[in-house]
């Protein structure tokens, strides 16, 4: 759901985490005093006028007269204003502000999941900036379910070229990265918990090296003002028990975009992410929570949509962009425990790569990480959770914070 490393694949992951919070928010309960005790409070007298007056004046029969409404109308929706803070090597330390209303489309649809709409603004000390504005929404008892965007900003970072090589000193590059990003999809419930849709990605992108270093990077001509336009597809297998906290079930996605210039892009090229995360509840408030992923970049992919090792959380201890490239898989396995009150706590290990092809994946080049993590609820109802992450791997260490589990 959130995640606030920032990746460094450019303005289109920086907006992608933009988005990501904007469809992660908390729905928050208001708690409203009920007036007639606050006044029989204030007047010790009250009640003995209230009884006098009910001798004087007798109450109607309840049989003779309507009954007024027992139960206030629940409002359809909520504001939610969250500062999330953001700690990465790659973009330095800020903040991200985000507003966002969490509702229901229909009031009366029991199984569509609450809908949200919202606003998201992100800084960092190193002169990092972006935006958007998105959201989530479900309708018609979960038959159909939208996600659009549209982000812009800036990001600068230092780019490791093709990806750093465990065991061997890093060589980057400081890149500055920015433009805009527009995004839709749509997907329909064909048959029990399968959902099949696609939509369209398109990123307008400028890069540029202001500093070259020996042996660095180089951005290719093509790449320094770019379009890219993708088809995008995907398949949905959704068997949780919760958008927010499952403590059972697996979800299962599939997810092609297809870069071609018949649609407005510059290159020609495709990638691919196939992921599987299953929840099984082990004793009472203990959850263990498994995830695997791969992801492939084929044709003439360009640098900034390579496989980032370490985005969008599928394995924690790396910073986004250190290690990257055509192939990639990751795994990771986390023990979920509700503790008191508010509080719980997690811990987590996994591990994965990053080659140019599937054969060439080396044992001594593995990349395993490991750490743990403190929850807060936040919200109750639909137990989402605050969340901050302290994860160790080969090349460092990372802190992550943000609302809604990493997976």
């Amino acid at each position: 759901m959130l995640r606030t490393l920032v990746g460094t694949q450019g303005i289109g992951r920086l907006t992608l985490l933009l988005v990501v919070i904007l469809v992660a928010f908390i729905s928050a309960s208001s708690q409203v005093v009920n007036p007639g005790a606050a006044d029989e409070k204030s007047n010790p007298t009250a009640g003995s006028d209230v009884k006098a007056e009910e001798q004087t004046n007798p109450k109607p029969d309840p049989a003779s007269s309507p009954a007024p409404s027992q139960t206030k109308k629940e409002k359809r929706g909520r504001f939610v204003i969250a500062p999330i803070p953001i700690f990465s090597p790659a973009v330095k330390s800020g903040v991200v502000l985000v507003t966002a209303y969490v509702f229901k489309i229909n009031p009366d649809d029991k199984l569509s999941p609450p809908s949200t709409v919202g606003l998201a603004v992100g800084f960092t000390r190193n002169g990092s900036r972006g935006g958007g504005i998105g959201g989530r929404l479900y309708f018609k008892e979960n038959k159909y379910q939208t996600t659009f965007v549209l982000g812009h900003g800036r990001v600068n970072y230092d780019f490791f070229g093709i990806g750093r090589q465990p065991a061997r000193s890093a060589i980057s590059v400081p890149m500055r990265q920015g433009g805009t990003i527009v995004y839709g999809e749509l997907l329909r419930n064909f048959w029990k918990d399968i959902f099949i849709g696609g939509g369209f990605l398109f990123k307008k992108l400028y890069a540029r090296i202001d500093v070259q270093t020996p042996g660095g990077f180089e951005v290719p001509a093509i790449d320094a003002k770019a379009n890219s336009a993708a088809i995008h597809f995907h398949i949905q297998r959704d068997r949780r028990d919760s958008t927010f906290y499952p403590t059972k079930g697996t979800l299962v996605d599939v997810i092609g975009n297809f870069f071609d210039q018949a649609w407005g892009s510059k290159r020609q090229y495709q990638t691919y992410k196939v992921a599987y995360n299953g929840f099984r509840t082990v004793k009472e408030k203990q959850v263990v929570a498994y995830r695997a992923m791969i992801c492939s970049a084929n044709q003439d992919v360009p640098f900034y949509d390579l496989c980032f090792y370490g985005f969008d959380n599928d394995i924690r201890g790396y910073t986004a962009g250190q290690f990257q490239n055509r192939r990639m898989f990751a795994t990771q396995a986390e023990y979920r425990i509700e503790w008191r009150k508010r509080l719980g706590f997690v811990a987590f290990a996994g591990v994965g790569s990053v080659a140019k092809r599937w054969n060439e994946f080396r044992l001594d080049q593995f990349l395993p990480a490991a750490g743990a993590g403190l929850r807060f609820t936040l919200d109750k109802k639909d137990h989402i959770n605050y969340r901050i992450d302290w994860a160790v791997g080969r090349a460092g260490h990372t802190l992550s914070i943000g609302i809604g589990e990493a997976f």
